[in-house]
């Protein structure tokens, strides 16, 4: 169980800043959308529009690794399982 736990968290870790790594390692806070400069055509007046798209933070790295962590910690929990060998003698 141990063993489980610890494999376990070391997986949620290492997905969390794989996860925050490909999505653009963003330093701030998480975001639901970003903006997107957009110009118009007719006017030639450059404008801002809002595009719905998760880009997760350091509060998202921070919280999956505090979540990893405590995933770690309940291994702590288990005791080690003794496998405890019984000494045949062997009479004459």
């Amino acid at each position: 169980m141990k063993t489980t736990l610890r494999t376990l968290a070391a997986v949620l870790a290492l997905g969390a800043v794989g996860l925050w790594l490909a999505t653009g390692a963003s330093r701030g806070w998480t975001k639901t959308s970003v903006p997107v400069k957009q110009l118009d055509a007719v006017t030639g007046i450059e404008g801002v529009t809002y595009e719905k798209r998760f880009v997760p933070g350091v509060d998202f790295l921070g919280g999956a690794l505090c979540a990893s962590a405590m995933v770690a910690g309940l291994s702590f929990l288990f005791r080690n399982q003794n496998k405890q060998t019984t000494n045949t003698q062997q009479t004459p």
